[in-house]
């Protein structure tokens, strides 16, 4: 199979790419409650009651607006990038035309209700958001009626692709959870055609396998680069596929490279916590010492991994060790007082009803995590593939990213509990507030030297939240912005001659006079870190010829076997 399967069609490269800026990251975790959702609708109904001039203004605003679209005047307009109503038939058809300008007029007139209300701006925020679930749920797009290209592919296919459409539904429902399928899982194999570059297992332990990677240059830096994954993905989102792979980019640009792959726990290792990951990460650190001679390595992580380094930095920093030489933190936010959708119904029952159902479980399960988060993003993640999938009738994309963010893996009760009281009292940005393995944590402790990337359009950790994070370090910090969302901007090789990136060596105070005064890049920000790792990875000599050494062997070819357990 090929090192990379892809899709062809214009249609399917909107779908992925709007996908892909939508994915799970280091989210609260709480989810959305019914109970939630409905007190949000009940405050909307209070106000109709409450405000009647109101109600009357913005009924009266939507008559005016139908009257226009029934008269072929155009009073609305799509947002820019709404790629729902992207058909030429929207603009040219007379009953398309209406439609659509009855659809926008109807949206917004709801939407203006509740942005003029009495509503406290939480309340607020959380209202629109109903409002705009039920509004995407109900727009023509998501019929077969409504959709001019899914009508003319109906007639095209002479009703083959409502026969795949239903054939489509059919499997979701029994296999999906009545979710829309966002890929075709058939198309990848772990191994395969994912997470190919060469390389072994030379450590194990109960919670991580510890990947080698093969060196493909005569001579490499001397000191190591460990990457750490987030706990709630797999590791490959580091070795994708060729030439989108971190890994593979590192490997070739003269690095040592070594990745950490967690162990999905089960409902056995409910008690795993932040001590038990970077208890073991330390494990991990001593075998990479020991296998390339090495006093100290570099450390690389996303997410909820870069958060795990930043747990264990601060640890060391406690104890006075010097094992960690530099540090890469990737679109990670350590605090929750920047703005983000991901926080809006976050209430202290909703959080405890959250935890009381992983220590229940004993795991918080990856695809409820995914449901969820589909969900705060539907239009990107739910609708387009409703659309594609059973309107349309066709396969789902065949798409790595894709493809890995559905392989998801559990959280263990515990380190659930954790990550939200971490969000939820900022226990990083507070001195001494998070204990790990004993020792108090106070990231301004942390003297080592710290690349920081955010992406700009990341809807997921906010760039000014990763700024954030890059000026809680008390050793020199490059923070640089790439013009991408939060996946796009991780999995970025250079050659894109769409990528961009900002930097600006000051770390003022507020994040947009930093923006306002750094320098735009053009290409992707990894030929820039490349280059700040290897002022921070010793001098070269000759790549080892064989991977481990006596007291750590060779245990099994990379992938290894905890990303293969389901």
């Amino acid at each position: 199979m090929a090192a990379n399967v892809s899709h062809t069609s214009n249609e399917n490269d909107g779908l992925t790419a709007n996908a892909t800026d939508g994915m799970l990251g280091p989210n609260p975790f709480v989810g959305l409650r019914g109970i939630d959702m409905l007190a949000a609708a009940g405050q909307i109904g209070a106000q109709a009651m409450l405000h009647p001039a109101l109600l009357f203004g913005q009924t009266a605003a939507l008559v005016r607006d139908l009257t226009s679209a029934v008269s072929g005047k155009e009073a609305c307009s799509p947002e820019p990038g709404d790629k729902r109503f992207a058909d030429p038939a929207w603009r040219e058809q007379s009953l398309y035309r209406t439609t659509l300008q009855g659809y926008l007029a109807w949206r917004n007139a709801l939407a203006g209700f509740v942005e003029r209300s009495a509503l406290d701006d939480a309340n607020k925020e959380r209202a629109q958001f109903v409002m705009s679930l039920m509004t995407d749920a109900l727009a023509p797009t998501n019929t077969l009626a409504g959709n001019p290209a899914a009508l003319k592919k109906l007639v095209e296919s002479r009703g083959a692709s409502a026969v795949a459409g239903v054939r489509n539904m059919l499997a979701d429902t029994l296999g999906n959870k009545g979710m829309p399928s966002q890929v075709d899982k058939k198309a990848f194999r772990v191994g395969e055609n994912l997470a190919t570059t060469p390389g072994s297992v030379v450590f194990r332990n109960e919670v991580l396998e510890l990947i080698q990677y093969a060196p493909v240059t005569p001579n490499v830096h001397a000191r190591p680069q460990l990457i750490v994954p987030p706990q709630i993905n797999k590791f490959y989102i580091f070795d994708l596929s060729a030439n989108k792979s971190i890994v593979e980019y590192l490997v070739k640009s003269e690095f040592q490279v070594f990745a950490v792959s967690w162990r999905n726990p089960t409902e056995a290792q409910r008690d795993w916590d932040m001590d038990t990951y970077v208890a073991a990460l330390i494990e991990a650190i001593d075998a990479v010492r020991d296998i390339t001679g090495h006093a100290d390595v570099n450390l690389h992580g996303a997410c909820s991994g870069a958060m795990t380094i930043s747990a264990l930095l601060g640890h060391l920093a406690s104890r006075g060790e010097k094992t960690v030489h530099a540090a890469t933190l990737m679109v990670a936010v350590l605090d929750s007082t920047s703005e983000s959708q991901l926080g809006l119904f976050t209430t202290p029952a909703a959080i405890e009803v959250a935890k009381r159902n992983s220590r229940a479980k004993g795991v918080l399960p990856g695809e409820e995590m995914g449901r969820v988060f589909a969900w705060m993003r539907p239009n990107d993640l739910v609708w387009n593939f409703w659309v594609n999938n059973y309107l349309m009738g066709e396969a789902p994309p065949a798409f790595d990213v894709l493809y890995w963010n559905n392989d998801a893996t559990r959280l263990p009760g515990k380190l659930h509990g954790q990550l939200l009281d971490i969000f939820t009292q900022n226990l990083f940005s507070e001195p001494g507030k998070l204990t790990v393995l004993g020792t108090p944590v106070d990231l301004s402790k942390v003297t080592c030297d710290t690349y920081v990337m955010a992406g700009m359009t990341d809807h997921i950790t906010p760039w000014k939240g990763v700024y954030n994070t890059a000026r809680a370090f008390g050793g020199k910090t490059r923070y640089v912005l790439s013009s991408s969302g939060h996946i796009q901007s991780l999995i970025n090789p250079p050659g894109n001659p769409k990528a961009k990136y900002f930097h600006n060596d000051a770390l003022p105070e507020d994040a947009d006079a930093w923006l306002a005064d750094a320098r735009p890049e053009a290409d992707s920000w990894w030929s820039d870190w490349r280059e700040w790792l290897a002022a921070r990875s010793g001098e070269l000599r000759p790549a080892p010829r064989t991977p481990g050494n006596r007291r750590h062997k060779r245990l099994a070819a990379a992938p290894g076997c905890y990303v293969l357990e389901a």
